[in-house]
């Protein structure tokens, strides 16, 4: 028992930072390109260790889904956001389940922890 207290402890002096991005349910809408909707997204950097984050859209089993975003790979400095938007073909549409962002970390940073974090927003399936 007081092992447990102590991890429980332990585990709660030291918080899990990541980062954030919304909206947690996105809508599919028109874009002004026939044949293409889109949504905007927005990401936020709470991460010191990390600069730069990748984006990937992927079906309910985890197959990458084609999409265009105006970078793929977003650096984003330390409490820094940014408005970024999806674009996703008509006919993948349907497909598409989850929009991500993961974090990429440098190989060569050897100070902190060299965790890797993926967030993911689920799609709506009431497109506007």
């Amino acid at each position: 028992m007081r092992f447990a207290l102590l991890v429980l402890a332990f585990l709660s002096a030291h918080k899990a930072v990541s980062h954030e991005m919304l909206p947690s349910h996105p809508v599919l809408g028109v874009s002004y390109v026939s044949g293409v909707l889109k949504t905007q997204m927005h990401l936020f950097n709470k991460r010191q260790d990390v600069e730069y984050y990748e984006v990937g859209v992927f079906d309910e089993d985890w197959n990458p889904v084609p999409f265009v975003t105006g970078y793929r790979i977003i650096r984003l400095e330390y409490l820094e956001q940014v408005k970024f938007d999806v674009y996703i073909l008509k006919d993948d549409a349907d497909r598409a389940e989850f929009v991500c962002s993961r974090s990429k970390l440098r190989g060569d940073d050897t100070k902190g922890a060299m965790v890797a974090s993926r967030i993911c927003s689920r799609f709506s399936k009431g497109r506007s």
